[in-house]
């Protein structure tokens, strides 16, 4: 038995600031019933991947946005309630959401 577990023994109400990260991560945007679309299309011949469905509201599917492409290290928008990435992270991106909570469809290819 191990630090932790002694300490969770003597407080069980303490919530470790780990498992809080964790659940504020999770309550940071609304989950939703229907999957996500994640297309994959090439536009002036280089690939980029969309993200679309989305019920919520926009302010938090522009921040979904924003950790996709921290997480990932790479370029794109949000435009018109979809989310833009520059090149083809379907496979990551589907378990990045899957991950979060999200249900997720692929769609083409």
């Amino acid at each position: 038995m191990d630090l932790k577990d002694q300490l969770k023994n003597l407080f069980p109400e303490h919530i470790s600031s780990e498992e809080e990260k964790i659940t504020e991560k999770k309550r940071e945007v609304w989950l939703q019933e229907e999957p996500i679309i994640c297309k994959y299309e090439k536009r002036k011949g280089k690939p980029i991947t969309i993200l679309e469905g989305y019920n919520g509201a926009e302010q938090d599917f522009k921040k979904l946005a924003q950790d996709l492409k921290k997480k990932l290290s790479v370029g794109g928008s949000f435009k018109n309630s979809s989310i833009i990435i520059q090149g083809d992270y379907r496979d990551k991106i589907m378990t990045l959401l899957q991950e979060m909570g999200f249900k997720t469809k692929r769609v083409g290819g």
